[in-house]
């Protein structure tokens, strides 16, 4: 098999062999270039210790020295060079308590996680598979180096990994694997909520963003996400809902983009369901203000798994609005567009979209055709410059002053109150006729 190798990665192998030394790209590269797909790292693992390494490069970063790791930089491009290694016992269920270096490639594959991902690769020895990978590529099937048991003992993240490769690959979970995330899943407690965070997005940004739902029958979403479990088999008896809160939730995510921000919010939107379902006399379920309370318990999970400000703050804003439902008015497209902010406005029409999509069809296309005139409308305001913000009003603080008014909490009122104004009519937002409602309202 010849695998097409990047011209700097050939660059870092043969340097590497030219001095004597075994290389070979390794890992997830080799895998992604034998399924066709673009790899977005290229790793290499070499029989020469970081000290040689580090001597036969020009520009290197130690960005894992202790594990045998040094970053070879070519030109603006970072290549992690790792020497073969053995990993010690590992005491927290994430790191080896010590790592001895090795010249034998095989030893150093046989420590990896997946069959698929330890493969190694040079022009020379072409693909060296010494552990089933190819396979299982085509079979499609994820399985463990060796014993499932003792490989998720060493590393409990990759429980998780196991289920995201499954989501990106489209790929079962082969069967002893599979039943050692089962009884392994809680060792998952030992995993940093960084960590845990990094998997789970990518297991969102996937293609099959659905299998959220093996997570949770493999017992992971107990340990990271007891929110999710929470929604599995909350029916909702309800004209426009066809699935529980969980399968509304799975149809959801797959019906949005990959976009972090609107896969997370489609995770999230419903998470306050099972808190606040009522059923009436006719046996009919409502969920009222369950919008509130899924933006409450999404800012607590995505704050438990330290996601930064700005991802906290655009998540739970359009949680809170996923279901502000409004007719498709120049007006109130307007007045939307400040709640909810011009910037995200247009994660909130395809935020509602998924939402529908995920119902029943139960005046589905009302709901669509809905979504389509606001989407118009809000293309027309953006285009006309209508005002919708503070900032593009026609006046400012500073008119405000030198028409009389003194600083501080009365000139902000009134600068609302003048947006409030040009929301509702566009045609107010001229500085005379701004100037002169003031001097009325002032009795100027």
């Amino acid at each position: 098999m010849k695998i097409e190798l990047p011209r700097k990665v050939i660059m870092i192998i043969n340097n590497l062999q030219l001095h004597g030394y075994e290389a070979f790209a390794v890992g997830g590269c080799v895998r992604d270039s034998i399924l066709c797909r673009k790899p977005e790292d290229w790793d290499i693992t070499t029989s020469a210790r970081p000290e040689e390494v580090k001597r036969l490069f020009r520009r290197t970063v130690d960005t894992g020295i202790e594990h045998g790791t040094v970053t070879v930089m070519i030109g603006k491009d970072g290549f992690e060079v790792t020497t073969y290694r053995v990993d010690g016992l590992y005491e927290d269920n994430r790191h080896p308590k010590e790592v001895t270096f090795t010249a034998n490639l095989e030893e150093d594959l046989k420590r990896r996680d997946f069959t698929i991902n330890a493969m190694a690769y040079n022009d020379e020895v072409r693909l060296v598979d010494v552990f089933g990978g190819m396979q299982d590529l085509n079979h499609h099937l994820i399985r463990c180096v060796g014993d499932p048991m003792e490989r998720f003992s060493e590393d409990a993240l990759r429980i998780l990994r196991a289920v995201r490769f499954s989501a990106q690959l489209s790929f079962p979970i082969e069967g002893e694997t599979a039943d050692a995330v089962r009884k392994l899943a809680p060792t998952l407690n030992n995993i940093s909520a960084e960590r845990i965070q990094v998997e789970l997005v990518k297991l969102l940004m996937s293609d099959h963003p659905e299998l959220m739902q093996d997570a949770c029958e493999l017992g992971i979403t107990r340990v990271i996400l007891p929110e999710w479990d929470a929604m599995v088999g909350v029916e909702q008896h309800t004209p426009h809902h066809k699935y529980d809160v969980a399968g509304h939730t799975l149809c959801a995510m797959k019906n949005v983009k990959k976009d972090k921000i609107l896969r997370l919010t489609m995770l999230l939107h419903d998470m306050g369901k099972p808190q606040m379902k009522t059923t009436d006399e006719s046996g009919v379920d409502h969920f009222k203000g369950h919008a509130l309370v899924s933006e409450e318990i999404a800012r607590k999970i995505l704050r438990r798994l330290k996601f930064d400000n700005d991802t906290v703050k655009k998540v739970t804003r359009l949680v809170c609005y996923h279901d502000y439902r409004i007719e498709a008015t120049p007006r109130n497209v307007r007045r939307a567009m400040n709640r909810i902010g011009v910037e995200l406005f247009p994660y909130y029409l395809a935020v509602r979209m998924a939402d529908v999509k995920a119902q029943s069809p139960y005046q589905r296309r009302k709901k669509i055709e809905n979504i389509v005139e606001m989407r118009e409308i809000y293309q027309e305001i953006l285009i006309s410059d209508q005002a919708v913000t503070l900032r593009q009003l026609s006046v400012s603080g500073k008119d405000l002053l030198q028409l009389g008014m003194r600083p501080g909490k009365q000139i902000g009122d009134m600068l609302n109150e003048l947006l409030e104004l040009v929301i509702d009519e566009p045609e107010m937002n001229d500085k005379d006729k701004l100037c002169s409602y003031v001097k009325e309202k002032l009795g100027i």
